[in-house]
């Protein structure tokens, strides 16, 4: 059980509740923070005092103030106007995410919302109600108002929702869960449509899995390395101790765990004739180390956010002010999300690489070529390389920075955006081809050491090559390997290496 305080929470918790692993409630202390704060919002309400967001209009209307009788008609407006997302639609886990951020952001009591407001969106994660919420809409600025809009939508029983794998009218998951539909009273709209948690959602889950991803990149390097029969000397701790960045420095040490123990070095130890490896064998620590950084990075900027208030305005109830600022704007994410996706673009890049030098007879003499005994008649792993390639060009496309972009919006009041629900989904885009790089860089690399037999791998390259071969068999004739990378692909993004 994760009990909801507005505590930053971390990759693996958010991954846990989105895939339905752990439960969620929220905690007695941000329920009577949460409740003071919107003690400050009725009296407000009843002062009649102006306030952005309780009593005026949005955005470019935020000048014009809206009567008593009307601010209940205002927020359901509000929530019904914004709930024009098009495209995909967002997976189960990035939706349980979705609600899980927006309900721990709201812990905090800063945002005014009654603790209903909470316990709605807890009750949809734990009894399983999903909104229905298509991920294209949203530019990242006033946060992501489509997105979080369908999911406010749900709550007061309208748009649709998934219940037990069927599609169905919100209304009708609500009251099969024994859900009360969410009756919004003043700022609540406004207070479940800003923020950051789209982007955040998207981009933890994400994050999560290009981890995954980094490490299984170092295995696989570590696996072509062996079958190349390189030289593990780069991998020296004297080496990354003289340039101490942590990421290179993890990267070296798994590299010489992974290869501790190999037959195959000890056989070519005192007669190979060449003094470096390839940059892509030499230089993994410096590569894969960089991109562990970026990926490191964003994980930090990610975590932060999952325990910031993103509202506008902010609710202080030591004096009762209600303050605007920008803490909607999703810049830190979006920026962080786009440096991830190139670190992930650059791993694919060298991952490549190395295929190409365990499959192109011009790049190895001792092993034949494609890695089929029966060159000719055979293809073997000749198309492995021309997908890798094919990979590679996609992701180089797909990682332009999307923060670097600006459209104002909102009649020119809003007129810098982050896109960074654009760079969350780039992101996930770019693992999903990871993921697949390392999966064909994985089963070539394991066809490369049926080479190198009876001779053992280093240890961890040996259990590594036997997760591969518990999905997929060595290639003694030609058969589409295309079943092989999926359920490779799998493995990766399941963690087992």
């Amino acid at each position: 059980m994760i009990e909801l305080d507005g505590q930053r929470l971390s990759l693996e918790e958010v991954a846990a509740v989105a895939r339905g692993a752990e439960s969620v409630a929220l905690s007695a202390a941000a329920r009577e923070r949460v409740e003071a704060a919107r003690r400050v919002i009725e009296k407000i309400v009843a002062e009649g005092r102006v306030v952005y967001g309780v009593n005026t209009g949005f955005g470019k209307l935020s000048d014009v103030h809206i009567p008593p009788d009307e601010l209940r008609a205002l927020q359901l407006n509000l929530v019904r106007s914004h709930s024009c997302g098009v495209g995909q639609l967002l997976s189960e886990e990035e939706v349980r995410a979705l609600l899980l951020l927006r309900a721990n952001v709201l812990a905090l009591g800063y945002s005014g919302a009654r603790s209903v407001v909470i316990d709605t969106l807890v009750w949809m994660i734990e009894r399983g109600v999903h909104p229905v919420v298509p991920e294209k809409g949203s530019v990242g600025a006033s946060g992501d108002l489509a997105p979080l809009a369908h999911l406010a939508l749900s709550a007061i029983g309208e748009g649709e929702a998934f219940y037990q794998g069927l599609r169905m009218k919100s209304a009708d998951a609500l009251r099969r869960a024994g859900i009360e539909t969410l009756q919004l009273e003043a700022k609540e709209g406004l207070a479940l449509l800003n923020g950051t948690q789209a982007m955040a959602a998207v981009g933890a889950l994400a994050l999560h899995r290009a981890l995954r991803v980094a490490r299984a990149a170092n295995i696989a390097g570590a696996m072509t390395l062996e079958a190349l029969r390189g030289t593990p000397a780069a991998f020296d701790e004297r080496i990354h101790a003289a340039r101490p960045h942590a990421g290179q420095m993890e990267v070296a040490a798994h590299l010489r765990e992974l290869l501790r123990d190999s037959e195959i070095r000890k056989s070519h130890l005192e007669n190979d004739p060449r003094v470096q490896d390839a940059y892509c064998l030499r230089c993994m620590p410096q590569v894969h180390g960089a991109a562990l950084n970026a990926l490191n990075h964003a994980r930090e900027a990610v975590e932060i956010e999952t325990g910031s208030a993103t509202d506008n305005p902010l609710v202080f109830t030591e004096t009762e002010e209600v303050i605007s600022g920008g803490n909607f704007h999703g810049a830190p994410l979006a920026l962080a999300f786009d440096y991830a996706s190139i670190a992930l673009t650059d791993l694919m890049s060298i991952s490549e690489r190395r295929i190409d030098r365990l499959v192109n007879p011009d790049s190895n003499e001792d092993l034949p070529p494609f890695l089929t005994e029966h060159a000719g008649t055979s293809s073997g792993f000749m198309m492995a390389q021309i997908i890798a390639a094919s990979l590679v060009g996609d992701a180089r496309a797909s990682s332009h920075p999307a923060s670097v972009d600006n459209v104002p919006t909102d009649g020119g009041k809003e007129d810098h955006v982050s896109m960074g629900m654009t760079a969350a989904v780039k992101l996930r885009n770019l693992v999903e081809l990871a993921e697949y790089m390392l999966a064909i860089e994985l089963l070539t690399a394991a066809q490369g050491l049926e080479f190198r037999a009876p001779l053992q791998p280093g240890r961890g390259v040996r259990r590594a090559y036997e997760i591969v071969r518990s999905h997929a068999p060595r290639l003694t004739e030609d058969r589409t390997l295309a079943p092989d990378f999926q359920k490779l692909k799998e493995a990766v993004r399941r963690g087992d290496f």
